[in-house]
């Protein structure tokens, strides 16, 4: 076995160094080896063994609140890795792996308290044929750990998907951006074999089909199953220059409790105990996926940000109202209460009106049929086309009513 990337054992390690990245190396996915994997107690600290079926790019760090291992790798294929048998009994208390981005997947292992890591190395065969990726992390006092963690400044790394470029002149057309929940490591909720990330996905797609025969420019914050951070998308839709930002969700909770659809708006005091709960599910995405938090001000909204939110807050809530009368008229089966508020970070732009979608939920069983079929499906694209179209008319007349 020859060592590619090797480290001398110091606390302040955050960040294993890039193997060389061929293009032949890239011709097919690695695959880990769950048999061959562990994540172990090793004295007071923790060893990690992850074999892989062949060498590929990778860097590790560790991140605080709460403390996390993050290892992204180009790219390895999770499908069939069981969790439970390689966190065997360790200090780990949570293991999940997915797609990250385009060519890049990542692991995040919850750890039980601040631990460091002291060595980090992939070996591996002569022949390339696998290789081995050994970590070694120790326990370190909390500022310790808060002082070597974080992510590693990457030029470009947490830049969203780029948009296409905005028209070079402005035609009058409305520009909407769609927002996938989730996806990639963050598969959202989950029933019946069925994830949000991917349901969300594909309905954004047929939303954005029935909007652009409307007339309307059509944006996703992402094309594919790849995961990207709260703030990433509120970027895209900045950089798209979106007029209507739309979150598009489909939560998972206890059968028979709620079904049908509900619109959300921005509030920092939610509607009720199950919007506040539904809001943090959802933050908690950026967690999930190993998202580094800790430069992120508490205080988003600014005093510049409170100002623009007295004009796109009202213009909010009656697109939500809109879109409520349109789903409404579609499909019908809206929640008993279908308008809500809640702090959900992903619509904290403050410069565009914008509105989260919960089209339904796929652990109660007559929404999960709705909400996989594709005639169903059809017809609630049509409503929210139609919500959009009566909220633009008003918001118009609105306008030149303010100008007058």
């Amino acid at each position: 076995m020859s060592r590619l990337t090797a480290f001398p054992t110091a606390l302040a390690i955050v960040l294993a160094a890039f193997l060389p990245l061929r293009a032949q190396d890239m011709s097919a996915l690695a695959r880990l080896d769950p048999a061959r994997s562990a994540i172990a107690d090793a004295g007071a600290g923790l060893a990690v063994a992850l074999a892989l079926s062949r060498p590929v790019p990778w860097r590790a760090f560790t991140l605080a609140d709460p403390p996390r291992l993050v290892l992204d790798f180009r790219e390895i294929d999770w499908r069939g890795t069981d969790a439970a048998p390689i966190l065997a009994a360790s200090r780990a208390t949570g293991l999940r792996a997915g797609a990250l981005r385009p060519g890049w997947s990542r692991l995040v292992l919850d750890l039980a308290g601040p631990f460091a890591l002291a060595s980090a190395v992939m070996e591996t065969a002569r022949d390339d044929a696998g290789a081995m990726v050994r970590l070694r992390l120790e326990p370190a006092t909390d500022a310790a750990f808060r002082a070597v963690s974080g992510a590693p400044e990457e030029p470009g790394w947490n830049a969203a998907p780029p948009p296409p470029p905005p028209p070079a002149e402005s035609d009058g057309r409305l520009t909407v951006m769609l927002d996938p929940g989730h996806g990639g490591i963050d598969p959202g909720a989950e029933g019946s074999g069925t994830s949000e990330a991917a349901l969300m996905l594909g309905f954004a797609r047929e939303l954005k089909d029935v909007l652009r025969r409307a007339g309307y420019r059509v944006v996703l914050t992402r094309t594919d199953d790849s995961f990207v951070p709260l703030d990433a998308r509120i970027r895209a839709a900045r950089a798209a220059e979106a007029d209507l930002f739309l979150s598009l969700h489909a939560d998972a909770i206890a059968e028979g409790r709620a079904t049908g659809a509900t619109v959300y708006t921005l509030s920092d005091t939610a509607s009720d105990a199950a919007s506040a709960a539904l809001a943090e599910r959802h933050d908690r995405g950026d967690l999930l996926g190993g998202v580094d938090l800790s430069g992120q001000d508490d205080e988003i909204a600014g005093l510049l940000m409170d100002i623009a939110r007295l004009d796109t807050r009202p213009r909010s809530a009656a697109l939500a109202d809109a879109i409520i009368a349109g789903l409404g008229a579609s499909v019908g089966g809206l929640r008993k209460r279908p308008r809500l508020e809640a702090g959900f970070s992903v619509l904290r732009a403050a410069d565009m009106p914008s509105v989260l979608i919960e089209l339904g939920y796929i652990s109660t069983r007559r929404d999960r049929d709705r909400l996989t079929s594709a005639e169903w499906r059809g017809r609630a694209a049509e409503g929210i086309r139609a919500g959009i179209a009566a909220w633009q008319a008003a918001d118009t007349a609105r306008a030149g009513l303010l100008r007058r």
